[in-house]
């Protein structure tokens, strides 16, 4: 893996979604090749498949304080 060139367009905004496998296809194609080549995407997508991980462990007694 490379730094990015700070060429095209991040996904940062598409990562959420990729994590959940909730993209279209293509969308999901794009994601994959761009963090292929762009640390910064790629580590930003580590930190939100965490997050996700993490939330799947919360019930509805961690979300409303009890």
């Amino acid at each position: 893996m490379t730094a990015d060139p700070g060429e095209g367009p991040h996904v940062r905004q598409l990562l959420g979604a990729y994590v959940l496998d909730a993209l279209t296809a293509g969308e999901t194609r794009r994601v994959c090749r761009h963090l292929r080549h762009c640390d910064g995407c790629s580590a930003d997508y580590v930190e939100v498949a965490e997050a996700a991980a993490l939330l799947a462990l919360l019930d509805e007694e961690d979300l409303l304080g009890e």
